[in-house]
């Protein structure tokens, strides 16, 4: 597949060295310019693109920076980009460690739903809960034992569809978690956070999650920094 990849950071990086390794064509961009991703290119075949390019790529675009970064996405950035490519959402909010206060995900809307109005385009939720270097690592071949999942949500079935194949390539079983405003119940804080469950773990713990967030995932007065980013 033609895959663009928005923001080359720990999860992005590990996407690109993985997508490519599976013969995926993928281009990626970040704030810096290309010119900052030459490392990156020399190391996977990647190609370094702009935002915008990236976006324009082909049949899949992983969104993959800072939930607090979202808004300084180029406002077009999906003008005249055919309905039927998959955008990812790979975000997480973290309010007291990096993003501050974001009202509306404040208030109750779910953070890949507010991503999703931002982009003005459907976004499916997606690899937010695995550590980077465990999605670089911990890929093992379909029917492994003890085989970590990966919870997937969205509205589209077609897209989600897609993006459960690119997991199981990437040797993680997928998880249907249900719609996205069913995605609070992979957010930082859920049972399934981080946790590198099987299959049937991460649907129970889909099942025990609390919409309500936990103080530490709620943002304060404080600014981001006061308090240490997650591993």
């Amino acid at each position: 597949m033609k895959i663009g990849i928005i923001g080359s950071g720990q999860i992005g990086g590990a996407l690109a060295r993985r997508l490519t390794k599976l013969g995926h064509e993928v281009s990626v961009a970040n704030s810096r310019g290309p010119a900052s991703l030459a490392d990156l290119a020399k190391e996977t075949g990647a190609k370094p693109v702009t935002p915008k390019e990236a976006a324009r790529a082909g049949e899949v675009v992983v969104v993959t920076i800072p939930e607090g970064k979202i808004p300084n996405l180029p406002k077009d950035l999906f003008a005249g980009v055919p309905a039927d490519v998959v955008v990812v959402d790979t975000g997480n909010y973290y309010p007291r460690q990096r993003d501050g206060r974001i009202a509306e995900i404040e208030a109750g809307t779910t953070e890949s739903r507010w991503v999703a109005k931002q982009l003005g385009r459907p976004v499916v939720k997606a690899f937010n809960n695995i550590y980077a270097e465990h999605l670089l690592k911990h890929g093992r071949p379909a029917g492994s034992q003890g085989r970590i999942a990966l919870p997937i949500a969205g509205d589209d079935p077609r897209a989600k569809q897609v993006v459960m194949k690119l997991v199981d390539q990437l040797g993680f079983d997928a998880v249907d978690s249900g719609g996205l405003d069913e995605s609070w119940r992979q957010q930082p804080g859920s049972p399934v956070y981080t946790t590198d469950f099987d299959a049937d773990g991460v649907r129970r713990a889909l099942a025990q999650a609390s919409r309500e967030r936990t103080p530490n995932w709620r943002a304060t007065d404080k600014s981001p920094g006061d308090f240490a980013h997650p591993a």
